[in-house]
């Protein structure tokens, strides 16, 4: 027993101890010390002798560190073994390229190939081999051969993937379109494959292609999958109207149809601020639609673009419209979303909230389940804050928070406690609250969180009464009641009155983003400016940055300018929530085909 407990406490520190080798091989040659990599992986090697990792990788330390000599005797005795792996002779010859020995590595390579008429089954090891090494051509010549001597396999993935590297862009695009034709993967696989390929310009050689491979496909063969695949393509080019037309097409073609693709675009069209669009896709679905709860949430859509512009003179004609879809569609359980998008309306574009909180009390008498109960009292709360009502909104997100904790909408709840507190100037509990949510799964309530404790944390710090940092909650409670010309003057007293203070740029930045609201695009932008300026290593530069890149992309048409701002994000805001939609804005605006 006591020589079994030995043996296995042996059989464990060796496990230990190459695990531990392996781990620094590895970590070694990622940084780039080949030096002490190759150590280890000559022990590994010795050890584990047919472990294809260790082979390569100490073939590798051997290569970086122009040691071919010793690459070379190397595999000589690798490929004297019994069944070497054929991508060795790839390696060796790979070898002699890097030492310009030309006509040897293609004897290598050849070898490698020959290898495939015996067993097809190497294809995709040595094609995958090929493509590691760039050489592309012998990696079609791979795969293709290995699929002429067994047609079961079936490499046409791969192919399409190194006509894509080689920039043959027309044949990439017509082998992804077979393999989704023939069944053999799927449309999403093939969109993420080529979405790098494909750019918002449609004028872009890529797009025209595309463009027209699919058309013609479709003039062949009319399957729905071109009308999707061209939808997709058109909402890539930001042409909105154009993915409509085919939208609709599916939709009439497709039996017993869902309009889930079509509201999907009426929103997309909504976010890209396209409204005449959106309005014409909601108007379909309403118009087309069977489902009664479908009908009802595209019509809500189409007054929550009716209000966009709307004037004062506008209001009574949208509140009969609500009017009347109450009528048509009643007070019950499958309509919390009228009469939340209601309440809304009465509150915060009437200025009339006594209704609405009434309204909203009497939908809690509904028979509702958990969640139906939490929607209806996170916009009550809402409407309780904006009629200062803080407590009775500060019961109902707690209620919320407590019976939903680890969910968005009890996140959301305690996001709105604190925010609550904050109006009402109780910013230690605001802060307490906003601890807890810097680690929300929801990164949008995350940032905000963190935002926001940063500002009571760093301005509490600064100034023990708190003044400026009242000010701050006052102007920000006044921008939530639409009282934007009051918030604005309570923020320019903030910048006039407590000038060199930390909360200068938060004031900036508030009325910047107020100003764009109310379309004064000149005044945001100099406000946006001005904290690059002398804020820019503050914690609010990269909203700035990304704002005014945003700002010259959409309303001035200066991509130039665009550009700059959202370079700024990339290369010095890594760790930014901007950071991905500026690499993508940036890529777009530079016209990239291939990422």
């Amino acid at each position: 027993m006591r020589f079994t407990l030995l043996l296995i406490s042996y059989f464990v520190f060796l496990t230990s101890i190459w695990a531990q080798e392996d781990f620094l091989a590895k970590q070694y040659f990622s940084d780039g010390d080949f030096e002490k990599a190759v150590v280890f992986y000559e022990k590994l090697v010795e050890k584990s002798p047919r472990r294809t990792d260790y082979v390569q990788g100490l073939i590798g330390c051997y290569q970086q560190l122009k040691r071919y000599g010793d690459a070379k005797k190397f595999l000589d005795k690798q490929l004297e073994q019994r069944n070497p792996h054929p991508n060795l002779f790839i390696e060796q010859g790979y070898n002699y390229t890097l030492q310009d020995s030309v006509t040897k590595a293609n004897l290598y390579y050849d070898k490698a190939i020959a290898i495939i008429e015996k067993n097809p089954n190497y294809g995709y090891a040595l094609g995958n081999q090929f493509q590691r090494y760039s050489m592309l051509d012998r990696a079609i010549s791979a795969y293709q051969k290995a699929m002429e001597i067994n047609p079961a396999l079936n490499y046409d993935y791969q192919l399409a993937r190194i006509y894509g590297e080689q920039g043959n862009v027309d044949k990439m695009y017509r082998s992804y379109l077979k393999l989704i034709s023939e069944g053999k993967t799927s449309k999403s696989n093939i969109l993420r494959s080529i979405d790098d390929f494909v750019s918002s310009d449609p004028q872009d050689p890529n797009n025209l292609a595309l463009k027209r491979i699919l058309l013609e496909n479709a003039q062949k063969n009319p399957d729905l999958t071109w009308n999707e695949l061209l939808s997709w393509l058109f909402v890539q080019q930001e042409q909105y109207s154009s993915a409509f037309r085919q939208e609709k097409a599916i939709y009439k073609r497709t039996e017993g149809s869902s309009t889930q693709r079509l509201e999907n675009l009426g929103n997309i069209a909504l976010q890209a601020e396209d409204n005449e669009v959106a309005r014409d896709i909601f108007e379909y679905i309403a118009e087309s639609a069977s489902n009664e709860t479908t009908k009802l949430n595209a019509q809500l859509n189409l007054l929550d673009i009716a209000l966009i512009n709307a004037k004062e003179k506008d209001l009574a004609t949208i509140e009969k419209q609500y009017e009347e879809l109450i009528t048509v569609y009643g007070y019950k359980s499958q309509t919390l979303q009228l009469q939340v998008a209601y309440a809304n309306f009465l509150t915060f574009k009437k200025d009339d909230p006594e209704p609405a909180e009434k309204l909203l009390k009497n939908s809690l008498e509904l028979p509702l389940n958990q969640r139906g109960i939490a929607y209806i009292k996170l916009a009550l709360g809402d409407i309780l804050v904006y009629h200062k009502k803080f407590n009775e909104a500060l019961i109902y997100f707690s209620q919320i928070q407590q019976k939903l904790k680890n969910d968005v909408l009890g996140q959301n709840a305690r996001f709105k406690v604190a925010q609550t507190s904050f109006y009402k100037g109780d910013f230690d509990w605001a802060l307490t609250q906003l601890k807890v949510l810097r680690s929300s799964t929801s990164q949008l309530i995350a940032n905000d969180a963190m935002q926001l404790s940063l500002l009571i944390s760093d301005n509490s710090l600064e100034d023990s009464t708190q003044t400026a940092l009242k000010k701050y909650a006052r102007a920000d409670f006044l921008a939530y009641q639409n009282k934007t010309n009051d918030a604005i003057s309570v923020l320019e007293d903030i910048l006039q009155n407590h000038k060199g203070e930390k909360i200068e740029d938060e004031a900036l930045l508030k009325q910047a983003q107020i100003y764009e609201a109310e379309k004064r695009y000149e005044d945001a932008q100099f406000n946006y400016q001005k904290i690059v300026e002398f804020y820019g290593n503050g914690i609010l530069a990269d909203d700035a940055h990304f704002a005014l890149g945003e700002l010259y992309r959409k309303i001035f048409n200066d991509p130039e300018q665009a550009k700059g701002h959202y370079e700024k994000i990339i290369y010095n805001y890594q760790d930014s929530y901007y950071f991905p939609q500026a690499r993508k804005n940036f890529r777009m605006l530079r016209g990239d085909a291939i990422n």
